[in-house]
């Protein structure tokens, strides 16, 4: 393949091999750029969940994780990268594995001013906006 390599590598695992490096993105994306308190970012769900890197050469850029539950969070793509596609590269990787596990379902609760790019990838809007940390959601859902 040589020069057509691509730049960006997407890992899953557990939180156990990739705890660090998605701390680093969520830090950087949700306690310090989104201001959320860091008792509201860290959660026993990471543990039991599915965790999911892009990483550029060697640097973690963007996370998600996918729980037990069908749903996708945490989505968080570095300031420096987004407008790239990777936050699309990093969802359809996380619906694919939904997919492949045989899962009826994936729901999220999005962000309002990232509606649009959600509804872009197949997911719909359900129900009212509401708080989080202060920020407007809404959920929203794909049916497989």
């Amino acid at each position: 393949m040589g020069k057509n390599m691509p730049q960006f590598q997407i890992h899953s695992g557990r939180w156990a091999q990739l705890e660090q490096d998605a701390k680093r993105v969520r830090e950087q994306v949700f306690i310090q750029e989104q201001q959320i308190a860091p008792e509201d970012e860290w959660d026993a769900e990471d543990s039991v969940s599915q965790h999911f890197m892009v990483y550029d050469h060697e640097q973690p850029i963007a996370t998600a994780r996918l729980l037990n539950s069908n749903s996708i969070g945490r989505v968080a793509v570095l300031k420096a990268y987004r407008g790239k596609g990777i936050g699309k590269l990093l969802m359809e990787a996380v619906i694919l594995q939904a997919r492949a596990e045989g899962r009826k379902f994936v729901k999220l609760s999005s962000q309002v001013h990232a509606v649009q790019f959600y509804s872009g990838l197949g997911f719909s809007a359900q129900g009212e906006e509401y708080l989080d940390c202060g920020i407007p959601h809404i959920d929203m859902q794909m049916q497989f």
